[in-house]
């Protein structure tokens, strides 16, 4: 088994708060919830029913917007500032062997928060769009001070396992796309007007539990530990794919898709998102 919980503060939930810094917040009844799958990937394996308590899920990613005001009410500086870069999705000229993932991932100096893709990048974020270049320390500071919490993976996956996806997925069977996503030949032709990256929250409807961008946009931390023996070993699980998913190379754009991060490395793809007990 190689999902395990890190150890989180469980803030008794302060509702008006929660809402005003980090929500809104959708309720999720406890029950019976599938984690998993065994027809993908092996690190999906084995599919399993666990039990779920109660909670509530924020209806969308933490925004520019929200993780701005952290940052203004406390001075706190993200791991990326700190460390002077972080990694960065830089499109290839054209195709090339996608074994090597380096080919596209640069580590660009000055890439933080607001410079996700690098102080010379013409693309600024826009405080509607998710926070991304966040590490999980920078997840756990904003939880403090919205007095939340991140999800587990079995939290995360119930909520976005509510949605029957159609066989056509990510495209809606009217042809509409319904997630961002990669369209076109990854990691060099992407067949869209608009340049890769997070887009603003909600572009794509409410799913049936009221929340958006669950699947898409960009990968979210949870509170789930990747185990490993290895000592020292700070992976955590990140779930929901990213606007660098792709049908013709990760389909990671799934409930049950999970991929394993370090959690002190930031990225242009990966943001976060809060729940809170119920």
């Amino acid at each position: 088994m190689d999902r395990a919980e890190v150890p989180v503060d469980r803030p008794a939930p302060d509702s008006a708060r929660a809402e005003r810094l980090a929500g809104p917040f959708v309720r999720l009844a406890a029950g019976t919830s599938g984690v998993g799958s065994d027809a993908h990937y092996p690190e999906e394996r084995p599919a399993r029913v666990v039990e779920v308590a109660a909670f509530r899920l924020a209806v969308h990613p933490v925004t520019v917007g929200q993780f701005a005001r952290f940052v203004q009410a406390t001075r706190y500086v993200t791991d990326a500032e700190r460390h002077g870069a972080a990694a960065v999705f830089v499109a290839p000229a054209g195709p090339v062997d996608r074994a090597h993932p380096q080919q596209w991932w640069r580590l660009v100096e000055g890439a933080t928060w607001l410079a996700p893709f690098g102080p010379n990048a013409r693309r600024r974020p826009a405080p509607d769009e998710p926070v991304v270049q966040v590490t999980a320390a920078d997840a756990a500071a904003f939880c403090r001070w919205a007095q939340v919490r991140l999800a587990t993976e079995a939290e995360w996956e119930r909520a976005a396992a509510a949605t029957t996806l159609p066989p056509t997925w990510p495209f809606a069977p009217d042809g509409q796309l319904g997630a961002n996503v990669w369209i076109g030949e990854f990691p060099w032709r992407h067949d869209r007007a608009s340049r890769p990256g997070p887009q603003a929250v909600g572009r794509y409807g409410t799913d049936a539990v009221g929340c958006v961008d669950l699947l898409g946009n960009v990968w979210e931390w949870t509170a789930t530990r990747w185990a490993s023996s290895a000592p020292g070993d700070d992976r955590r699980v990140i779930k929901g794919g990213s606007f660098l998913c792709s049908a013709d190379y990760c389909t990671r754009y799934r409930p049950s898709a999970r991929l394993a991060r370090s959690g002190s490395e930031p990225a242009c793809h990966v943001g976060l998102r809060v729940a809170l007990d119920a």
